[in-house]
């Protein structure tokens, strides 16, 4: 399992993170502390508050994922 922290200054912002992570055979869980949301999920993820950092959990060993989701990460 993966960790990275990611930030979202607006919706826009979520939508393509979504699109982007919507295409990759993985799962992925978002969230801080006890709130943790299906990350493909736009509902889910427009749920948390997004005005901090969130921790980005997924289970892939694949490199190209950091890179794809490089403008959201802190």
């Amino acid at each position: 399992m993966q960790q990275v922290n990611v930030k979202f200054n607006d919706v826009e912002q979520i939508r393509e993170f979504v699109s982007i992570i919507d295409k990759i055979d993985a799962n992925f869980d978002l969230g801080s502390g006890q709130r943790i949301v299906d990350a493909k999920s736009i509902l889910g993820v427009m749920a948390l508050d997004f005005s901090g950092p969130l921790q980005l959990k997924y289970d892939s060993q694949d490199a190209g994922i950091e890179e794809m989701i490089t403008p959201f990460l802190i």
